[in-house]
């Protein structure tokens, strides 16, 4: 007989044996022990026990993060900050718990220690259930511009990253399923250094458009551009472009990426999810009163959200080993904190940055931008949510 069969046989005759009388009682004694082949005294202590099967503790220490304040209070913060991944999310905490405080209660004091202690692996574990996949994707708008390329040179050489002001660019299309006709255009320019990104939106990829974007966003850094890198698109590769940086008061080097080549742009390839994808979605936008809403946004509270708040990951060395390759990052840090660390940088230009990041609240620009956002899907048609290949 096996472990599991003696022990629900044992459950059986154990309520007879205890309400059973003395006559009854060796009768059951003697049939269990032949049955089971145990000896008489160790079946009558099991029978006489009051608790044979007593519940194993799981192994480990106690659970520390299932109250339901602590996991109330990470998964507004996590909803607040676009869903960041949880190493990212690790930095958000300390920046954000303030701000919480504030909107939300007051957190007890082993709240706040299990929330800033809390480790990326907790994270993902606790967050788990909650987590949703997104699959779908957009179509590519990027169509050579031939005129220009060898007059615009591939970049070659390595750019100072250890100060900002040398950028790259690209440009998204709120197409839907179908790059026919005119639409709208988010245009996207990313900082090497400090990950600082702003977004403008523009209608269809005109070269006209695209420059006065580029201008406005120039005007909009805490920094002055000294270098400007694109793919092959036509929207970059053409004389108004050419012409605006050969004819700026400063020297900035233009460049392009070489042919086919994402990873040439890598940085602000990135960002074209998490800055604008996330933000807008694969509807398409082909009304032209969509750009000034939309650069609305973009201008003010997506660009102070972003980068005062919103931490990235920076990488610090890439090393191959056989077929392996190990990276290593530095601690996730927002732009604005990049900047403050930044040598290059001058007091006046931090002062204003720190006087602007002290009147800001995340959670107050995330309702602005929701509400703002809701008058933006007014004006669209949204397309079936399909999966498109490209």
């Amino acid at each position: 007989m096996q472990l599991k069969e003696r022990r629900s046989y044992l459950i059986t005759i154990k309520r007879r044996y205890l309400k059973a009388g003395k006559k009854d009682k060796k009768a059951i004694l003697n049939e269990f022990c032949i049955i089971c082949n145990y000896n008489r005294k160790y079946a009558i202590r099991l029978l006489n026990k009051t608790n044979n099967f007593p519940v194993k503790k799981k192994p480990g220490r106690k659970p520390r993060y299932n109250s339901k304040e602590f996991i109330t209070a990470l998964k507004r913060i996590w909803f607040a900050s676009d869903q960041m991944c949880s190493k990212r999310l690790k930095a958000v905490i300390p920046i954000w718990l303030p701000f919480y405080e504030v909107h939300y209660q007051k957190l007890s004091d082993e709240t706040c220690q299990s929330l800033l202690a809390i480790s990326a692996a907790s994270i993902d574990r606790v967050l788990k259930p909650t987590r949703v996949k997104f699959s779908r994707k957009g179509l590519t708008g990027t169509r050579p511009g031939t005129l220009l390329k060898n007059q615009i040179p591939i970049r070659t050489d390595t750019w100072d990253i250890t100060e900002p002001g040398y950028m790259e660019a690209d440009t998204v299309a709120h197409c839907g399923n179908s790059l026919a006709g005119d639409f709208v255009w988010s245009l996207t320019l990313t900082d090497y250094h400090s990950g600082w990104t702003e977004c403008r939106a523009t209608w269809n990829k005109g070269a006209t458009g695209v420059v006065a974007q580029i201008k406005t966003i120039e005007k909009a850094l805490p920094f002055p551009l000294k270098g400007f890198d694109c793919d092959n698109g036509s929207e970059f590769l053409n004389y108004h472009l050419l012409r605006y940086f050969q004819e700026h008061p400063r020297l900035i080097q233009f460049t392009r990426s070489r042919p086919y080549k994402k990873n040439d742009n890598a940085h602000v390839e990135q960002k074209n999810w998490t800055h604008v994808r996330q933000l807008f979605g694969y509807d398409r936008f082909e009304d032209k009163v969509l750009v000034s809403k939309m650069n609305n946004l973009y201008a003010k509270e997506w660009s102070l959200f972003q980068n005062y708040f919103c931490p990235t990951m920076k990488l610090k060395e890439k090393i191959r080993e056989n077929s392996r390759y190990l990276k290593k990052y530095y601690k996730p840090q927002t732009p604005y904190q990049r900047l403050l660390d930044s040598k290059s940088i001058n007091r006046a230009t931090k002062n204003k940055l720190k006087t602007q990041y002290q009147q800001l609240d995340p959670f107050q620009l995330k309702t602005k931008i929701e509400r703002k956002l809701k008058v933006i899907f007014k004006l669209i048609t949204v397309t079936p949510n399909v999966r498109i290949r490209i």
